[in-house]
């Protein structure tokens, strides 16, 4: 009985044996011409659904009132400004949206490396640029107008205002006035929650982006010194203008 046993399980570890060479081979042949085909067998598919959030939804910063297309559009700049070697501090992106009232926090200053939302607090518009909303801008002297787009951020100085930031405007006619019209970030005391209160909104500068005097230092200090900073809105005239934002094609 075990004679027989041996003689049915040699034939059987042969037949085993061809057929597995035989798989090692068709299977190098396939690799061969189809290397991604061979590559999947080996490694399950990923589900394209589980791709990664977009800094946007994964810092949550639809809840902090940031509309999209504002972060949207600051990355385009900044990407542009970082690869121009313009930021010495490509860590830190702040963003002034002035699409929402100045009753509303509308600076944000956000930890890219990080994903922190570090800063949100009011900011002013300038007294010409309108009341409650900016909706007019201007990089001409004595408009006393906010004017829109990317800035570097400067040094510090100790002026008029106090503790203040200087802001060098990265836009040819849009904004590259900022520093010869004194366009600068410091604290004011008519940037406050009681007059929101009061009278509805917060008061004007002469286009400088004014903050409250109980987080201006910390502010400028985290910004100061070659971060980006963009003054957004969904005004026609710079979206159509700007050289730092992509523009999408039209059909006539």
């Amino acid at each position: 009985m075990t004679l027989k046993v041996k003689k049915f399980i040699k034939p059987l570890i042969f037949i085993a044996t061809i057929g597995f060479f035989v798989f090692l081979i068709t299977t190098l042949t396939s690799a061969e011409k189809n290397p991604a085909t061979a590559y999947r067998t080996l490694i399950p598919a990923v589900n394209d659904s589980l791709q990664e959030e977009s800094l946007y939804e994964s810092m949550r910063l639809d809840t902090t009132g940031l509309s999209r297309e504002a972060f949207e559009s600051a990355l385009q700049g900044y990407n542009q400004l970082e690869g121009k070697g313009r930021l010495k501090n490509p860590d830190i992106l702040s963003i002034i949206d002035f699409s929402l009232p100045s009753s509303k926090k509308r600076l944000f200053v956000i930890d890219i490396k990080n994903r922190l939302l570090l800063f949100n607090t009011l900011v002013s518009h300038g007294r010409n640029s309108g009341t409650l909303v900016a909706n007019t801008f201007s990089n001409k002297t004595n408009s006393y107008k906010s004017s829109l787009g990317f800035y570097v951020t400067g040094d510090t100085y100790n002026g008029e205002h106090g503790y203040s930031l200087r802001l060098e405007g990265e836009e040819a006619g849009i904004n590259d006035n900022a520093l010869s019209r004194g366009i600068v970030m410091h604290s004011a005391d008519y940037v406050n929650e009681a007059l929101i209160r009061s009278q509805g909104y917060i008061g004007r500068s002469l286009g400088c982006p004014a903050i409250p005097e109980g987080v201006h230092r910390k502010v400028i200090q985290r910004i100061a010194n070659g971060t980006c900073l963009f003054l957004y809105s969904p005004d026609k005239y710079y979206s159509m203008h700007s050289r730092m934002l992509a523009k999408d094609s039209v059909n006539s």
